[in-house]
């Protein structure tokens, strides 16, 4: 069994291998990151009207769309949230949200020529989509489940905190679930280390934690547990003993994930602020990596692998399929709620993360989008490079039948081989290419080579001018374009 000092030698190789990407340029130097989970990221979208959105849409010709719903009620504010929610809302409100997305449901429907959505996968997120009563929690998948056809379903899933699953009310919201078909449950517990679940503002406790976890397998639901590292006052020590405790949960699923501090989503999190005033608690960023290559060999030690960028699990189909169908298989994928965003094929739209503006605008009769954006022939096809290759395979037919070109005629392909001779990516076979392990470790960066110069995250003097570097890359790009007219 691996040991503690062991696990941090072996995480020093990735701590040189993040120095060497700073040097390339393919690492900001000052170690900060953006998950690459949109493109373009949610911060940069322009303001798009229902008419814009709309105009030379089809919806898929099989009708099936997954669903996602956010329900932005939360009891606290966590420190290192940055999505706008409503915090200890009344019952009253609860209500009027709810009718408000029935109706929102309504008009899409109506604008699309549906009857029922024809679902393939649901999620619910927040938020906490079980911060309801159960009466409310029952009346709502009453709600949606009669507006949509669910013979196609093939996964419901739902993001919870553990407070919500314990006691007589927990009890009763995981029969409900279970009883309109909600199959698989993803629970926030973040750490297991009480100082840091206090310091994070949550609304449990390791011991509701425990508890959460027993009571869902109890229901028989699929789980999936996630956590944070790179927290404030987080130490190796203390993430080591959060590892060895999470794979004896008997999760079929762990999630990790890197504390982000600048804002990703409508709302800068207090995670910011506390950190500007005690800079000296946050772990270093060698340490962070050391972190994340911790964790990743500990959770290989126990059975656990990267089946999807970040997530971990035993056997493969444990994934989210909802995650796997937006951002490996680009399926469309339709979202209601205030800040939800809908992915379709060749466009992508937020709704607004104003509560009275969602209200006023779902009263009026139209949809709540705010911002959004239609790519052109050269956006699609750095989207559709940059997620599945993040997060699974990028395979050169699937390209080809989203975007009408071979990658190999495109100024992309001579970067993909840069890639593959710098160690990041390679090739299996005739149609696809992943990241290698060392790739894998910096997908983030490496899939930003690809990202459009507006959409990068840092500005050109936080990378070093290697030949790695996102604005070398985009230099590159055009140049190689200009040749290939």
């Amino acid at each position: 069994m691996i040991n503690f000092k062991d696990l941090v030698a072996l995480a020093d190789k990735r701590v040189e291998d993040f120095h060497e990407m700073v040097r390339l340029g393919l690492h900001c130097k000052h170690g900060d990151f953006v998950p690459a989970v949109h493109y373009p990221p949610i911060t940069k979208y322009p303001p798009i009207t229902q008419e814009e959105m709309f105009k030379g849409y089809e919806p898929p010709a099989n009708g099936l769309m997954d669903v996602y719903y956010h329900i932005p009620f939360c009891p606290k504010r966590c420190i290192y949230c940055h999505y706008p929610s409503q915090y200890g809302a009344s019952d009253c409100e609860k209500d009027r949200y709810i009718d408000a997305m029935s109706k929102e449901i309504d008009i899409y429907k109506s604008l699309l020529g549906m009857d029922k959505i024809k679902l393939r996968v649901a999620l619910a997120g927040g938020g906490t989509p079980t911060d309801l009563t159960p009466k409310q929690l029952d009346r709502f998948l009453k709600m949606f489940t009669s507006k949509c056809d669910m013979s196609n379903l093939r996964q419901f899933n739902y993001d919870v905190d553990p407070w919500t699953l314990v006691g007589p009310d927990g009890h009763e919201r995981l029969r409900i679930m279970r009883d309109y078909g909600v199959d698989r449950l993803t629970i926030g517990i973040q750490s297991l280390n009480e100082k840091i679940i206090r310091h994070m503002n949550r609304a449990h406790d390791k011991k509701t934690a425990l508890e959460s976890i027993k009571n869902t397998l109890a229901y028989g639901y699929q789980l999936d547990i996630e956590f944070i590292f790179g927290y404030p006052e987080q130490t190796l020590e203390s993430w080591f003993e959060d590892l060895k405790e999470m794979v004896t949960l008997d999760s079929p699923e762990i999630q990790f994930y890197r504390l982000k501090v600048e804002a990703y989503g409508d709302q800068q999190g207090l995670i910011k602020k506390m950190e500007e005033i005690h800079p000296d608690d946050v772990p270093p960023v060698d340490d962070t990596m050391r972190m994340k290559q911790m964790a990743i060999d500990y959770l290989a030690e126990h059975g656990y692998h990267e089946n999807l960028r970040r997530v971990f699990t035993k056997k493969r189909k444990d994934i989210s399929l909802y995650a796997f169908n937006q951002c490996c298989l680009l399926y469309d994928q339709m979202s209601f709620g205030q800040t939800a965003f809908s992915s379709l094929h060749d466009r992508f739209v937020l709704n607004t993360q104003y509560f009275d503006e969602y209200y006023q605008k779902i009263s009026e009769g139209k949809l709540p989008f705010n911002r959004g954006y239609v790519r052109d022939a050269e956006a699609q096809q750095r989207w559709c490079i940059i997620l599945p290759l993040k997060n699974w395979t990028f395979r050169k037919r699937h390209f080809k039948s989203m975007t009408g070109v071979d990658v190999e005629t495109t100024k992309f392909w001579p970067i993909l081989q840069k890639l593959k001779k710098f160690g990041l990516v390679e090739e299996v076979g005739d149609n696809v290419l992943q990241l290698t392990k060392l790739g894998a470790f910096f997908a983030d960066e490496v899939v930003e080579c690809f990202y459009d110069p507006r959409f990068i995250p840092f500005s050109r003097e936080h990378y070093n001018e290697g030949p790695l570097s996102p604005y070398v890359i985009n230099e590159e790009m055009a140049e190689i374009e200009r040749s290939m007219r």
